[in-house]
């Protein structure tokens, strides 16, 4: 590399110094003139550019500019493979070994402390709550409403003339109702007496006798005196079933019973209904409910509605709801909160 070489100044000499001079001796005047001949050999030296060296940096950019494109990618995968281990150094993602020993031991601790505090909330957050029995039920104060057999949209759209499209709502509910067999009920549960409820005392861990509902109970709508449950006749019959609550038990004593009437239009669209058991109720035999893992045996009452006489050929909007002390079955933004909305549509 070249330098530079910055000009040397020649030393000045105060004025009427070379005139003192002359009164000295030659001694003197021979140390000016020595003084003089230096300053003349330390003059500026104008260095001439090396232009063999600035043709060599020339050509060997032009050289680097005219490699292949393939070239610089291949330095590119080189760069990015010894980014990604690099042998020499032994290091992998610009970390050595021991680098990497330590971020996974913080993070693994990190992690473990987590995991540790999360199990910890979780263990005293289930001491303080019973497997059997929910500890808050302030917010679900009536039952929710279901109906049976299933229906598409709640819709039951039949022929009584073509047994294929109501063929599958016979099916439905053979198939609900077999763990209501009376066979089946006398052998797991027992009979209780009516009209009170069945309170068992005890530790919340012990099993829990149930009360027996049989099939038979549904008379008409049991399907043992009509397998086709009236579908065939244009009489269908519709099972409804008050969902569980634990520990929930119908206020002042009285049964929750069920009423349904035409939901709009003409209330003389459904001239009859029979509801089995002929009370239209729920008796308080089955009430409260302990949970399914102490009250395993247990069987939801039901209320079967045999539409004896409806109005053919036209859809029919039915409500069933519940009535009782303490039942909300207005809910607007829910239908299925104390009552049920469905419709019915026999052709004939």
């Amino acid at each position: 590399m070249r330098r530079q070489l910055q000009p040397r100044r020649a030393p000045a000499f105060p004025y009427g110094y070379r005139y003192r001079l002359d009164d000295q001796g030659e001694e003197n005047q021979s140390y000016l003139a020595d003084e003089e001949e230096a300053g003349e050999e330390e003059a500026p030296v104008m260095v001439v550019p090396d232009l063999e060296e600035e043709k060599e940096k020339k050509e060997e950019e032009e050289k680097s500019q005219e490699q292949p494109i393939g070239n610089a990618w291949w330095q590119k995968l080189q760069i990015m493979i010894e980014y990604l281990w690099d042998p020499e150094r032994r290091m992998s993602l610009a970390q050595t070994g021991q680098s990497w020993s330590l971020i996974l031991f913080i993070y693994f601790f990190f992690y473990a402390s987590l995991a540790a505090v999360i199990t910890l909330c979780m263990y005293m957050l289930f001491l303080t709550i019973s497997p059997y029995m929910p500890t808050f039920t302030e917010r679900v104060k009536t039952p929710g409403v279901m109906i049976r057999p299933f229906a598409h949209s709640l819709n039951f759209n039949f022929n009584v003339s073509e047994p294929d499209t109501w063929q599958h709502y016979v099916i439905s509910l053979n198939g609900f109702l077999q763990g209501y067999n009376d066979s089946l009920q006398e052998e797991m549960n027992v009979d209780c007496p009516p009209g009170q409820y069945f309170i068992q005392d005890g530790n919340e861990d012990e099993d829990k006798k149930a009360c027996q509902f049989k099939r038979s109970f549904l008379k008409n709508c049991s399907g043992l005196e009509d397998p086709t449950f009236g579908y065939s006749t244009g009489q269908p019959c519709i099972l409804l079933k008050m969902n569980r609550i634990a520990g929930f038990l119908p206020e002042l004593g009285d049964p929750v019973k069920v009423s349904c009437k035409v939901q709009r239009g003409d209330e003389n669209d459904i001239r009859s209904i029979n509801y089995y058991p002929e009370s239209a109720s729920f008796d308080l035999r089955y009430y409260p409910y302990y949970g399914k893992l102490t009250h395993v045996n247990y069987t939801s009452p039901l209320v079967a509605m045999h539409f004896t006489d409806v109005v053919k050929n036209q859809a029919v909007p039915v409500q069933c709801q519940l009535k009782g002390k303490g039942i909300i079955n207005d809910v607007i933004n829910d239908r299925f909160v104390g009552r049920v909305i469905f419709t019915l549509n026999i052709e004939t």
